[in-house]
């Protein structure tokens, strides 16, 4: 399970350590792409393969089936770590986060999110507020389950 929140600064190459209990888990080859938020996903090939099965169901007839695949696999790429630990940012993934100096980099069970550290604050800070009410929205279905 990949959790946690650290904070790197990516360099002028698109150049971004990922912190080393994080790496392990991800394994030496993994997919960054476009996340939903204006931030970057990145998930274990394991993962990637589990969420392209689920996303192969959906009809491409639907224009929202194929607005949101065309977003999500052009801006996919398989990576691999470099000798210091670091991920290499396609350019258009950095410009499209809004990445440009101090970035954070979160666990979220399946993935890693990237985000600059600016907006991920500013998210952070937006539903500190809703968090109570989103998570009875969300657990109050599944009370019995807890």
């Amino acid at each position: 399970m990949l959790m946690g929140e650290f904070h790197h600064n990516i360099d002028d190459k698109g150049r971004l350590v990922i912190p080393n209990k994080l790496r392990d888990e991800l394994g030496n080859e993994f997919v960054i792409t476009r996340g939903i938020e204006k931030c970057l996903y990145v998930y274990s090939l394991t993962n990637w393969e589990k969420l392209v099965n689920k996303l192969n169901t959906l009809p491409f007839t639907k224009k929202d089936a194929r607005t949101f695949s065309r977003s999500f696999f052009s801006g996919a790429t398989v990576c691999e770590f470099d000798k210091c630990g670091r991920i290499n940012i396609t350019s258009p993934l950095v410009f499209y986060a809004g990445l440009t100096k101090e970035c954070a980099i979160i666990g979220v069970n399946d993935r890693l999110e990237i985000w600059d550290l600016d907006a991920f604050q500013n998210l952070l800070n937006d539903n500190s507020e809703k968090l109570e009410d989103i998570a009875e929205h969300l657990f109050e279905e599944t009370k019995d389950a807890l």
